[in-house]
């Protein structure tokens, strides 16, 4: 191999080692913004007419559906309570 591509491997190690690690501290401290930004990277991928594999991509991009609760979807802490 020579040490031109020697080094490019390096760098690409690197910096997907970078990518890597920026997406799990933006997961960590902005879980929502990161559930947005996979909703919007998904879309377009599992819409109709595309290619099997693309939306197999998308479906795996997408974040997992939320549990939506009683009525509202709030906290569940609506009502009286029993004291």
């Amino acid at each position: 191999m020579s040490p031109q591509a020697s080094l490019t491997l390096q760098y690409l190690i690197v910096a997907l080692a970078v990518a890597v690690s920026a997406w799990v501290v933006f997961r960590k401290q902005a879980p929502a913004a990161a559930r947005r930004l996979r909703i919007a990277l998904a879309l377009p991928l599992v819409r109709e007419g595309r290619p099997a594999w693309l939306r197999a991509c998308g479906r795996r991009i997408a974040p997992m559906p939320m549990a939506v609760a009683d009525g509202c979807g709030g906290c569940n802490d609506c009502g009286p309570r029993d004291r």
